[in-house]
């Protein structure tokens, strides 16, 4: 089967979501299972087995499972070593769980890693070998496609482009990486910059200046919301750069709630690479929004799965 059906599971520090997929299609609505109900690993497995059950009660001819996690994973062993805002789950055996439980070949990555994994087979990175791709949300996240390949690292901690230096001597990130991307463009970082800029410029500041906010004033001519668009731009473009002279790519794919911007982000971005790069690496350089939205994770962790059978 070239694109067997697949149950995608995407873990969330709020909910747990999962469908059934073939290909990049849909086949069922998106299930949601509260995080936050269950007490620690165990309980929630068992929730996810049952779901997965009834689910293919109705899908017979499922034949995999994906799953997409926030936070570090040793892809090879299966093994969750951390969930980003979920408690207790240090070093979870998940994927060997879910294949005994289920009885079916189960795949488990990173979620930005399956974000860009969904990307390179059916969105805006089809066709592209060499992809550098990032999600920006609550915070910053990135994955690498390599000569064709999902690259992930001699330790399966590849791509965390959100945890790279833009200031030496900048705000300390969460591992003692001072002036670490996500430190400055992540949602509550980009509300907090507005805030600074609107007071700085005398300016009352919008009742709603998050990034959606922001967006709505900006195309409206607000020449404030526009400038925090400009910055988040350059800070965006100072870590790109640095992926694009060492990795040498051909597209650049940025996905997550903040790429909502639309040409706000991707105009002056694209004018601050054109002006920073040589011209090997900026002349066939595309730099595109991702395709995917929510479903990103499932759609890329289905798509990982597939291939185990």
């Amino acid at each position: 089967m070239s694109n067997p059906q697949v149950i995608g599971i995407d873990f969330g520090g709020t909910s747990v979501k999962l469908a059934v997929i073939e290909g990049s299609e849909l086949l069922t609505d998106v299930y949601r299972i509260p995080t936050q109900e269950y007490d620690g690993p165990d309980p929630l497995i068992d929730a996810i087995v049952t779901k997965v059950w009834e689910v293919r009660q109705g899908f017979p001819e499922v034949a995999a499972i994906g799953i997409g996690v926030p936070g570090a994973v040793d892809t090879a062993a299966g093994v969750t070593y951390n969930l980003t805002n979920v408690k207790g789950w240090s070093s979870v055996p998940l994927r060997d769980q879910i294949r005994e439980k289920t009885g079916l070949p189960t795949a488990l990555d990173n979620d930005a890693n399956c974000m860009a994994y969904a990307e390179f087979k059916y969105g805006a990175g089809q066709g592209f070998k060499n992809i550098v791709c990032v999600t920006l949300g609550t915070g910053v996240g990135g994955g690498l496609i390599l000569n064709g390949e999902l690259f992930r690292g001699s330790q399966y901690a590849a791509g965390e482009i959100g945890q790279m230096s833009i200031d030496l001597d900048g705000v300390e990130g969460p591992y003692g990486n001072s002036g670490a991307l996500e430190r400055y463009i992540g949602n509550r970082q980009i509300e907090e910059m507005a805030a600074g800029m609107y007071r700085e410029r005398g300016v009352e500041l919008p009742a709603d200046h998050t990034p959606e906010g922001l967006t709505g004033l900006a195309r409206n001519g607000d020449t404030v919301a526009l400038e925090v668009w400009g910055r988040v731009a350059k800070y965006l473009g100072a870590t790109l750069m640095s992926s694009i002279f060492l990795l040498n790519p051909d597209a650049i794919v940025i996905g997550g709630g903040v790429a909502h911007a639309g040409e706000l982000l991707f105009e002056p971005l694209k004018r601050n690479l054109r002006d920073s790069l040589t011209t090997e690496c900026v002349d066939q350089l595309s730099v595109m929004p991702a395709r995917f939205g929510n479903t990103a994770g499932m759609v890329g962790c289905s798509a990982l799965a597939a291939e185990l059978i």
